[in-house]
């Protein structure tokens, strides 16, 4: 017989009720999870996590990670009856159109959702990055007694989460670090999709995540008081992340389904519910019936939450008071305001310089770095050449929470969702660094800041074939296609470090996650800081033109411009006029007004080629039928980075040849 006392339990089995009884409704999702791990997500919600449903944007609230993001009505569950706005229609219409209550959590939809979650161990990923987050702004704000940032990370993660390598990549990381204030629950059911986990998964997870450098406690998921104490003494360890090795039964009170696969991912059916909630002593009718006592319960959160936020206030005031400048930086980053006139900082290059645009890149970071007190990143292992590094400040480890360069070791994946982590607390500016080709990756965590319009910044240098000599496993051939498919990405090309700078301060300026492609090799400024700045605004812009209407426009990103000017310097010599146009973000060209397209590239000049050192896919909506497309629709070779591109054929010769054919078809079809 149960030892829960009975308002704990009838918490408890609202959760498990509400979720069945949505996942009915729908006739999908994912049942068992919720109903195995609602007395650890009860301990942990009414006992320990500081939140004002009211405000779910109070800076310094607990964040809550549902990394397996399957379970979702147990996070929806726990949300409305909290006192979020997320009412009982909203739970009814779970997984339905334009609903609140989505299959899997989506940040900025759901009121009290931190991250989106549902890619299995993102959700973890994205936690350490809350958590370094919360450890590098207490690091900075609480002073002189005063203390303004204290808040934990509490996740719930599953068996697939942990058999996920970026889980274990962040998990490894966050370790080293010793973020004290993370705390995840493992809701080890031992159940998959398949079958049981030891099909694929027989592993120590306590012994692998006590090497990572954590706190590990082993409890019974479905003993509310183990949980507490476990919790408790998570809280008390300071200097170490903690997981929780919770066991749990998937489905726990479904009489035919409970701790088998059947109760992972399909409604339990009518029959099985009725027995579930006779087993349950639960009443059938009506559905998603709450007792007055659990609500009761659970919406003590609101008056909690009310005088924790307004104690919090006070102690933000007295701050404020001693340290004007500083609250004003610390409200100011949470509203993601950047200071004024930070713009003016960047670094400015003259025409004629050669500069490599990853370089352009670490100077702009350099210059802004002391301006934006808040922008923090750094690499996978490839700070140096990345040029991420920024000067002067310290490296985060266990002992420097305050510091501004973060190495993230050779953990692509992980690094990508610790930046969407850091992004999605509030107050950072985060970027992070790679070579392009290993953006694939990171390409889930990419897809999923895309998802959340989280401001991220991705610098990925090493751009094409230009890097030489390390040949087609580093050379990036397929991703720019790749990453310009992805909608809300702001994607950059620049031809140089004029237009790298630009796009840094647009970067910073637009809405959504930014990638930039940067050149290993030297290339040639070609603008002034105002044309590029105008120009990659617009997503395109013509750099050099013809005397008249052009025979023929040239159209080309990055290291290919200079190309470009060249091939228009040998058509010229032949009478032929060519416009050369810098197309460094597609995007950014689609969405300005037709007559502004119509400028740069006229309906009425049908010759037209592109040249771009990577794959050659979705650029004929730029040149047309009659056009031609200069780039490389195969993987690179082992080469100095000149040798590659004339045996490769992206040469100002090749790209006044193509000039040449395209005027040729063009005057045969009219």
């Amino acid at each position: 017989m149960s030892t829960t006392p009975e308002i704990d339990q009838l918490c408890i089995n609202t959760i498990r009720t509400l979720s069945i009884d949505a996942v009915e409704a729908a006739k999908s999702g994912h049942p068992g999870a919720p109903m195995g791990a609602a007395p650890m997500a009860y301990a942990l919600w009414t006992r320990f996590l500081k939140h004002n449903p009211a405000n779910p944007d109070w800076p310094d609230r607990d964040r809550f990670v549902l990394s397996a993001g399957h379970a979702s009505m147990l996070l929806y569950s726990l949300l409305h009856l909290s006192g979020y706005d997320l009412d009982m229609d909203e739970i009814r219409r779970f997984r339905q159109w334009e609903s609140k209550t989505p299959g899997h959590p989506e940040s900025g939809h759901t009121p009290g959702v931190e991250v989106t979650t549902g890619p299995l161990g993102a959700g973890f990923s994205m936690a350490v990055g809350l958590a370094i987050a919360e450890r590098w702004q207490a690091a900075r704000y609480n002073t002189n007694g005063h203390t303004v940032v204290d808040h934990y990370t509490y996740g719930i993660c599953s068996d697939g989460d942990l058999m996920e390598g970026v889980a274990s990549e962040a998990a490894s990381l966050a370790g080293t670090l010793g973020l004290g204030k993370l705390i995840f629950l493992y809701d080890d059911n031992g159940i998959t999709i398949d079958g049981g986990t030891d099909l694929a998964f027989k592993e120590d997870v306590g012994m692998r995540f006590r090497a990572y450098g954590w706190h590990v406690e082993e409890v019974d998921g479905g003993d509310v008081e183990m949980v507490t104490r476990a919790v408790d003494a998570a809280r008390e360890d300071s200097l170490r992340p903690s997981l929780i090795i919770a066991g749990t039964r998937i489905g726990e009170g479904s009489p035919n389904k409970a701790g088998t696969a059947a109760a992972h991912g399909t409604a339990l059916g009518e029959d099985e519910v009725q027995l579930t909630k006779d087993a349950l002593d639960w009443p059938q009718e009506p559905a998603f019936h709450i007792p007055p006592s659990v609500q009761e319960r659970f919406r003590q959160a609101l008056d909690e939450g009310a005088r924790a936020e307004a104690e919090w206030q006070e102690r933000f005031d007295a701050f404020a008071a001693d340290h004007p400048e500083l609250a004003d930086e610390f409200r100011r980053s949470h509203k993601g305001i950047l200071p004024e006139g930070w713009a003016g900082a960047l670094p400015r290059f003259e025409i004629g310089e050669q500069v490599e645009t990853r370089v352009a890149s670490g100077k702009a970071l350099n210059a802004l770095a002391p301006i934006i007190p808040n922008l923090i990143g750094g690499s996978a292992d490839l700070a140096g050449s990345n040029n991420t590094l920024l000067k002067d400040e310290a490296t985060m480890g266990a002992t420097e929470p305050g510091g501004r360069n973060i190495h993230f070791g050779v953990r692509e994946h992980a690094m990508g969702g610790i930046m969407n982590g850091l992004a999605r607390h509030g107050g950072i500016l985060p970027y992070c660094g790679t070579f392009l080709t290993f953006s694939d990756y990171m390409r889930p965590a990419i897809r999923l800041a895309a998802i959340m319009q989280a401001k991220t910044t991705f610098v990925f240098t090493h751009d094409s074939i230009g890097l030489g000599e390390d040949g087609p496993t580093h050379q990036p051939i397929e991703q720019l296609a790749s990453l310009r498919a992805m909608p809300g990405l702001n994607l950059f090309r620049p031809a140089d470090a004029n237009e790298t700078t630009a796009s840094w301060a647009l970067a910073f300026d637009s809405q959504g996650p930014t990638a930039l492609a940067l050149t290993r090799q030297k290339v040639p400024v070609i603008v002034d800081p105002e044309t590029a700045m105008e120009g990659v605004t617009r997503g395109a812009y013509i750099v050099a033109d013809a005397d008249g209407e052009p025979d023929v426009i040239l159209i080309a990103t990055g290291s290919e411009v200079a190309i470009a000017l060249e091939a228009r310097d040998v058509l010229a010599d032949e009478g032929i006029e060519a416009r050369v146009v810098s197309m460094p973000a597609w995007d950014r060209f689609e969405a300005q007004p037709r007559d502004y397209q119509d400028q740069v590239l006229p309906p009425g000049v049908k010759a037209r080629v592109a040249v771009e050192a990577g794959a050659t896919f979705g650029w004929h909506r730029w040149v047309g039928s009659d056009g031609e497309v200069v780039g490389i629709d195969r993987f690179g070779a082992s080469a100095p980075f000149k040798v590659i591109y004339e045996e490769l054929g992206i040469t100002p010769k090749a790209v006044a040849a193509a000039a040449r054919s395209v005027l040729v078809r063009v005057e045969e079809a009219s």
